[in-house]
């Protein structure tokens, strides 16, 4: 099973990715509460340390702890990110759960410009993928209920994907898939 990691070693990833081949890309999230920690993935991870020693990390979750939502209008697969990179840009803002809003229940291009990395709303696409795509993070299950009924109604897929949703928030995210790794 895939695990996203947490790890204080910016100075680290940020000496070591000058020394990752070309064409290869390492996608590290800053965590928006704590600018000096960053999330990766196991891909990512694997990448810097072929570059280098094993680093320092703090806590790892398994990946499928971050449900994503694609909905039955999901177009341009070529270009969706890697769920990797997804998730850890979901956690690097304290979210729970992604859902893909690139078309609204009417099959229409969302538009929107974020305001900040702690947008819950923000644009990720493949590295090097054409067409872009919108997502909507949430950091409570409430709060994707209520987006979700808001959005595609009250007796839809995304409704029901977002009560489903395994924990409350990201304090519960943590206390039930969160392990503390040794330094």
């Amino acid at each position: 099973m895939s695990r996203l990691y947490l790890t204080a070693a910016r100075d680290e990833i940020a000496r070591r990715r000058a020394l990752v081949p070309k064409g290869r890309v390492v996608e590290a999230w800053p965590d928006l509460a704590d600018g000096a920690a960053f999330w990766l993935g196991e891909e990512t991870k694997a990448l810097l340390e072929s570059v280098g020693p094993p680093f320092a990390v703090e806590l790892s979750l398994p990946a499928d702890a971050i449900p994503v939502y694609y909905g039955p209008k999901l177009s341009d697969l070529e270009s969706l990110p890697r769920e990797e990179s997804l998730k850890t840009r979901v956690l690097s803002a304290h979210g729970i759960a992604v859902a893909w809003i690139t078309l609204d229940r009417f099959g229409q291009r969302a538009e929107y410009e974020p305001k900040s990395p702690a947008d819950p709303v923000f644009h990720l696409r493949r590295v090097g993928g054409g067409a872009g795509h919108l997502w909507r993070l949430f950091h409570a299950r409430e709060e994707a209920a209520t987006y979700m009924r808001e959005s595609y109604g009250a007796d839809s897929e995304g409704a029901e994907w977002a009560q489903g949703l395994a924990v409350r928030d990201f304090a519960e995210l943590l206390e039930r898939h969160g392990r503390r790794e040794g330094a």
